[in-house]
């Protein structure tokens, strides 16, 4: 058996082909392989191709111009088997279409070079064809043709996506970053609902245990003592360390060295912090070493009848808590939510002048805001310390014990408590400051001054070791009348101090 290239026709002979061949029977004409055109028969086909597509004498052979021809339905090189090629593998293209089935097909003609197609599948191989040969350019003509794609309208659409993606990831961080630095800023100044003195006591104790360095018996000792003094509000005294100031006074008045005159303030009581209130209770702290040379001057005797004992620290914020309720200071109350027992919340300058205030005790807050000499330093503050020292004591003694209350000192995540100030002989200050973070252990090394004066050094600040940006200091002066109070009060609605400079 034979079988009919143009066709597929199984045939007895090869006689038999040829006649077949000469009348191709209907909807199989085969077509031109270069530019598709119909023949009735192979005969016809062969004629077309001579009469339509010589090759030129004067010109290159394509395959030598540009390599062996390719069959244009599937690419692959056939050489000069190229019709047969395309009649063996490509011959239900070569039919018109519908003819053989009696229905019509759909029709697929390649946008490039005319070829028509009844499978889309097929197009699409030969297209990609075409577009492996062409340039960039014609190939995104072609494909914006083709697909009818406005790619101006698709770029601009995906940009503006890509943008609203990009500003809404932005937000979503900068909201991250906000949140985060809030929540560092409540856990810094004990505004992050962790607990307050009573918890933060139970806690460092019970790790004490865990590590072995305390004994579960002391452990329950301690926590009923500590319980027992929150319950009536008083300091249980166990960080207090008194007599410095009268210690001070002999210390001087037998050191003849470097020391022109120094001023002192009253009597005042060193309290530095526990376990219960380490890394924010410095200006608590400040508060009981300050009300403590209150206690000990008769003159303020009727503000403080109530306040006969050095109160705790969850009592100091119960009574600053009491001044709000009055109206003291509502700017800083909310800025609190109203409430600082429970917490571990930092106070400043506008507290401790709330609190005094509400206690009929007059003071006044003096603002450093910015440095007044070289190196970021802070003269004039050294300077209005001397004069509150030294005004009405003008005397010539080396050693003046004033009777002035000692002075809240505050800046930026610490406050101190200045209990005096020294003059040098060649004219220089230096304040005494005592410092809640000093514990009483080496409190304790000032009783018992040497002639050399070593332990001084925890109390001496020279002007170059003050180079905060800012200070704020509270300073008693007195005491008011109720009427003065509720004025103060009412002023205290806007919160003012006296700047310098």
């Amino acid at each position: 058996m034979v079988v009919c290239d143009i066709c597929g026709q199984a045939l007895s002979s090869e006689a038999a082909v040829r006649r077949h061949a000469q009348h191709a029977p209907p909807g199989r004409q085969p077509r031109c392989p270069l530019c598709g055109a119909a023949a009735p028969g192979c005969d016809e086909l062969r004629r077309h191709i001579e009469a339509a597509h010589p090759a030129l004498p004067d010109a290159p052979r394509p395959e030598l111009a540009v390599g062996p021809p390719e069959c244009p339905f599937c690419g692959e090189v056939a050489g000069q088997e190229l019709e047969a090629h395309v009649r063996t593998r490509h011959r239900h293209l070569l039919g018109a279409p519908g003819t053989d089935t009696g229905n019509d097909e759909q029709l697929y003609e390649c946008p490039m070079c005319s070829l028509t197609c009844t499978d889309i599948q097929i197009l699409e191989e030969h297209v990609d064809l075409h577009l492996e040969e062409h340039n960039f350019s014609e190939v995104v003509y072609f494909g914006m043709l083709f697909l009818g794609i406005d790619g101006n309208i698709r770029d601009l659409e995906l940009a503006q996506q890509l943008q609203t993606e990009e500003d809404e990831r932005q937000r979503s961080e900068e909201d991250k970053r906000e949140r985060e630095e809030f929540k560092k800023l409540q856990r810094q100044y004990g505004l992050d609902n962790s607990g307050g003195y009573k918890q933060q006591y139970l806690k460092n104790m019970e790790k004490e245990v865990d590590r072995g360095s305390m004994q579960p018996f002391e452990y329950h000792k301690r926590k009923a003592e500590m319980m027992e003094c929150l319950a009536f509000g008083i300091d249980d005294g166990k960080t207090k360390t008194s007599g410095v100031i009268e210690a001070l006074c002999k210390y001087y008045q037998n050191d003849n060295k470097d020391v022109r005159r120094v001023w002192l303030s009253t009597g005042v009581d060193h309290f530095h912090s526990s376990v219960g209130d380490r890394g924010w209770g410095c200006g608590y702290r400040n508060f009981q070493m300050l009300l403590s040379s209150l206690l000990q001057n008769s003159l303020y005797n009727d503000c403080l009848r109530d306040t006969a004992l050095i109160p705790s620290i969850p009592k100091i914020q119960s009574m600053i808590e009491d001044a709000w309720r009055e109206g003291f200071d509502p700017h800083g109350a909310s800025h609190f939510n109203n409430r600082l027992r429970g917490s571990k919340a930092w106070i400043g300058a506008c507290e401790i002048y709330s609190l005094l205030t509400s206690l009929r005790i007059k003071c006044q807050i003096i603002d450093f805001h910015k440095p007044t000499g070289a190196m970021g330093t802070h003269p004039r503050l050294f300077e209005w310390v001397l004069h509150y020292y030294s005004t009405d004591n003008e005397g010539g003694a080396k050693v003046v014990c004033t009777s002035k209350p000692p002075i809240y000192l505050q800046h930026q995540g610490h406050s101190r408590t200045v209990i005096g100030i020294e003059e040098k002989k060649n004219k220089t200050l230096c304040l005494l400051l005592f410092d809640p973070g000093c514990p009483s252990q080496e409190m304790q090394k000032l009783l018992k001054q040497t002639s050399d004066g070593t332990s001084l050094k925890l109390l001496r600040k020279f002007l170059g070791s003050l180079k905060e940006k800012q200070y704020q200091i509270v300073a008693v002066g007195g005491v008011l009348s109720l009427e003065e109070k509720a004025a103060r009060c009412c002023a205290s609605q806007v919160l003012t101090s006296e700047k310098i400079p």
